[in-house]
């Protein structure tokens, strides 16, 4: 008897189904509702999953989708509803009651342990045994085979905390795997990937789809789901909207059910933005030895600077470096034509340098902490009466300004920053440089993890910023969020800037060109 089928004959009668068909779903929920203290987070919502089916579960951030899985997969007790599992109602008290049915779930914020291997981290909780002690070379036989499976290069050797977070989530992705469960959960599982990665994972998608299992798929890369989703959900404020064959709809009529109402250009219009020939940021001969380099850049008044290229090519180390959170082995710095030292994150916001991680809840935010607190967490002057004591009727006016004027949904100042969707945990950091009065700022994947409509707010704040004459540098994986907004874009391959190209003029498939190492040019220039 299977694990499945020994847990199931563990679970109390339940009542027969008088007309057993094939086409019954493997799972469904039905009427379910979810409140918090003060948030009606789920109203009455139903959603069914069949085998060997992707389906895909869209709205913004704060529409309710995690929650309903964290429902389903035992982090969450549902207030009402009926969950029905291979015909059987069920509730699960835990996620690990949910793992031994046969649900998993790879969850949007990384849920690995960052001081273990990856290793451990694939087989936590179901290690190989023999003689009651953990067998280690089974341990990692396992978790080889499960990258394997993902077309991975990784040691499962090395500990988790170590790695970027695009191989983060690619151990996260083999940790649900290796569950082999028959429904299986993917919560955001490319917005850190590559598009070798992506594809890589979609083959495993339908891998599984042959194999029966049914898939919930969330994602905001709606433009990525035609090769993988047969039907799709939307929720919107946490109530059901709608369900169609994905074949019979359009992204276009799924974005306006999401967010209630239509959507114009996805990018703002370049032409109310003025560029100046002023270099207000350089960077000469950067060198970290065995990272980047060397590689020159110019960052002009107004501007926004694209950073494009695959993962691994020296994006991120680039900005972290010249942020002063990495050191530097050789290179300078100029601001505004005036040569500067940085050796520390104090020193770059010091001379204006602003820097927003990819892992805004990591590096960004203090989660912990009311909204007000983390904005004016970079300029505690601002907010310092006598005896350095906080003025907190003055946080909360300045809080208040840029929480009008960047749009930031929250019921009030002192509200948790971990509450907040991603979107808003987004403007937040953005408030808190503005108050610095930050010169340049480096966007590190803003938009990673945000719905839609969260990313137009985003965009336009982008465009703003660069209106107001700050230098704005953008690093994407997306190329046409690259393309859509940048107004050069630098490409990067193995640690160098391989061509600084003018965005107009160019293309997608001539970025990759170059972001591939494809081209035999040291270096190409677009005027």
């Amino acid at each position: 008897m299977t694990p499945v089928a020994k847990w199931l004959d563990q679970m109390p009668p339940a009542p027969p189904n008088p007309n057993p068909s094939p086409d019954e779903p493997l799972l469904a929920l039905h009427a379910v509702s979810k409140r918090f203290v003060g948030v009606l987070a789920l109203d009455g919502v139903s959603f069914d999953l069949r085998r060997g089916e992707v389906h895909a579960l869209c709205g913004e951030n704060g529409a309710g989708k995690s929650t309903l899985m964290k429902v389903l997969s035992g982090h969450y007790a549902p207030d009402t509803g009926r969950i029905v599992y291979k015909g059987r109602e069920c509730r699960f008290s835990s996620a690990l009651q949910a793992q031994r049915a046969g649900i998993a779930m790879i969850h949007q914020e990384l849920n690995l342990v960052p001081h273990l291997s990856v290793a451990e981290n694939i087989c936590l909780a179901r290690e190989p045994r023999r003689a009651g002690f953990i067998d280690r070379v089974r341990l990692h036989q396992r978790a080889a085979r499960c990258l394997a499976r993902l077309g991975v290069s990784l040691s499962t050797h090395v500990l988790v905390g170590t790695l970027p977070v695009a191989q983060q989530q690619m151990v996260e992705i083999a940790k649900a795997l290796s569950l082999d469960a028959e429904v299986l959960v993917m919560d955001e599982p490319t917005s850190s990937l590559t598009e070798t990665e992506t594809r890589q994972l979609f083959l495993v998608i339908h891998e599984l789809k042959r194999a029966g299992v049914g898939i919930v798929y969330i994602s905001h890369r709606l433009d990525e789901m035609a090769e993988i989703v047969d039907r799709v959900t939307v929720l919107r404020d946490g109530r059901w909207i709608s369900t169609d064959d994905f074949a019979a709809t359009t992204v276009e009529a799924i974005v306006s059910r999401m967010v209630g109402r239509a959507l114009g250009e996805q990018f703002p219009p370049r032409g109310p933005r003025q560029r100046s020939d002023d270099i207000v940021f350089a960077a000469r001969g950067l060198v970290r030895r065995g990272v980047f380099g060397p590689l020159d850049f110019e960052l002009r008044r107004g501007e926004i600077l694209g950073f494009a290229g695959l993962i691994g090519a020296g994006r991120t180390e680039t900005a972290r470096a010249v942020f002063g959170a990495d050191p530097l082995d050789d290179g300078e710095l100029e601001l505004a034509g005036q040569a500067i030292t940085v050796r520390s994150p104090r020193d770059a916001i010091a001379h204006g340098i602003a820097y927003l991680s990819e892992d805004r809840k990591a590096h960004g935010l203090a989660v912990k902490m009311p909204v007000a607190h983390n904005i004016t967490l970079a300029r505690m002057d601002a907010v310092a009466g006598r005896g350095g004591w906080i003025r907190f009727d003055e946080e909360a006016r300045i809080a208040q300004h840029y929480i009008d004027t960047l749009g930031i949904r929250t019921p009030h100042t002192h509200q948790i920053a971990r509450l907040l969707s991603g979107g808003n945990q987004q403007k937040v950091v953005i408030a808190k440089w503005l108050l610095r009065e930050s010169r340049v700022i480096f966007f590190d994947e803003p938009t990673r993890g945000i719905d839609v409509g969260a990313k137009q707010a985003i965009y336009q704040l982008l465009h703003d910023l660069a209106a107001q004459g700050i230098g704005v540098v953008l690093i994407s994986s997306e190329l046409p969020e690259i393309l859509g907004l940048s107004d050069r874009v630098a490409v990067f391959h193995d640690g160098r800037i391989t061509a600084v190209l003018d965005t107009p003029s160019t293309t997608q498939e001539e970025i990759m060109h170059f972001a591939s190492g494809l081209s035999s040019e040291a270096q190409a220039v677009h005027h």
